[in-house]
């Protein structure tokens, strides 16, 4: 099972409150993150290397960039960052 708590304790710049269980979680990122946001994502859980990564989203270097750098931007946004703490 991936550990999506601490991951996004590291991923996300400022957050204040407390993370929902894992079960929550999962499911809001399902619903705020596109299917290869969500697929990179847990490979990064993963430790998955850069290389893998490209060949199980199925893209060349410069989309796998873009991907990487739009999930961090969209976990930082606060409008997801209310859902995914208690409130």
């Amino acid at each position: 099972m991936t550990n999506f708590t601490e991951a996004l304790n590291n991923d996300i710049k400022k957050l204040v409150g407390t993370l929902k269980d894992e079960e929550q979680l999962a499911e809001v990122l399902k619903r705020k993150l596109t299917k290869k946001e969500l697929k990179y994502y847990k490979l990064k859980i993963e430790n998955a290397d850069d290389t893998t990564m490209m060949k199980e989203l199925q893209c060349d270097t410069e989309r796998f960039e873009a991907i990487k750098k739009q999930t961090i931007v969209k976990l930082n946004q606060e409008k997801i960052k209310k859902e995914l703490i208690i409130v």
